[in-house]
């Protein structure tokens, strides 16, 4: 089957630093690509090539069969897009803001906002209809800007971001809200920092980190990678992190993952419940204090520090993780 996404060898620097570095990247129709990495890997920069804003320097893209560097105004007619924040006319209701969407791209007035009242209901804003879009709540403003991402119904729908900011149950409803669009055969393609997100929505999740891709595939897939249960210790004292870590890793006989400053020592448990008895009576002789402990199944935070080094929560900023041509 031919990807309705698709791009190959996509390069874009700026000045010294690079920003994509050979990426690669595909999605099949109805299906959701999850783009996952920290700030600065370089999922902005992926979206704003497939969007047709910014040309690589080398490389190449399509959107449902078009050239997006050969034929970008035709792609963007196949394309729906919402950054990474709401952006909607907040003194126009939330009616407005979607029949002017819908007038810019060259729908009849009447189309126009019959396709506004259609998608209003859809996201449950009908009776926010006519209310400015400067009182609406963080998730009603991100239905709204979904909303007008849809008004021409695309094939190809690219959210950067899209939960960014809102709160757990707006992130829950947004959820909600992409998992009905992506039924109806829209193909997604998905930035984000949050790995649940990924691990709910997505199909296939491709991992960049530097503006390469380091890992790709289902969630179970990229689990699958670390192995079975993990032992996981909060330590009542950050002061014995390295201690713990050595004592964890001689029992395992794994490689243990620890961060200087956190208290959270993680590390594959391949005897399951007995490899973490065992740690947990090493520990006791060595006078380690524990505020929690467990053991559980691997999860997409496991799979990000055991590819980058660093938690998805603690990686590191624009300004230190982007490769300059020096550095590479």
């Amino acid at each position: 089957m031919t990807a309705t996404i698709q791009a190959h060898g996509l390069v874009k620097t700026y000045g010294r630093a690079w920003a994509l570095d050979g990426l690669d990247l595909s999605a099949e129709q109805g299906t959701v690509l999850a783009l996952l990495g920290p700030n600065g890997a370089g999922k902005t920069t992926a979206v704003r090539v497939l969007t047709t804003l910014v040309k690589p320097d080398e490389g190449s893209a399509e959107l449902a069969g078009i050239d997006v560097l050969t034929r970008p105004e035709q792609a963007r007619r196949n394309l729906g897009l919402s950054g990474q924040y709401a952006a909607v006319d907040e003194y126009l209701t939330g009616f407005e803001n979607l029949v002017m969407i819908g007038r810019l791209y060259g729908l009849r007035r009447a189309q126009a906002r019959d396709r506004a009242a259609e998608l209003l209901e859809q996201f449950s804003l009908t009776d926010a209809a006519g209310k400015p879009s400067k009182d609406y709540s963080g998730g009603m403003r991100r239905r709204l800007d979904l909303a007008a991402a849809l008004i021409v119904r695309p094939p190809v729908l690219v959210l950067d971001e899209p939960t960014t900011g809102l709160d757990p149950r707006s992130r829950i409803e947004t959820w909600g809200v992409i998992r009905d669009l992506i039924a109806s055969g829209t193909t997604l393609l998905l930035t984000t920092q949050y790995l649940e997100e990924a691990d709910q929505l997505a199909d296939k999740i491709t991992v960049i980190d530097h503006g390469r891709v380091i890992a790709e595939g289902s969630a179970t897939d990229l689990k699958a990678r670390i192995g079975g249960e993990r032992i996981e210790l909060t330590l009542a004292d950050p002061a014995d992190l390295r201690l713990a870590a050595r004592t964890v890793g001689s029992v395992t006989g794994t490689e243990v993952y620890s961060e200087a400053g956190s208290s959270t020592v993680t590390a594959p448990a391949p005897h399951g419940a007995e490899s973490l008895m065992t740690a947990l009576r090493e520990l006791d002789t060595q006078n380690v204090r524990l505020l929690d402990l467990g053991l559980r199944r691997p999860t997409l935070d496991d799979v990000f520090l055991s590819l980058t080094g660093h938690s998805a929560e603690q990686a590191p900023t624009n300004d230190d993780s982007t490769p300059t041509k020096d550095n590479r």
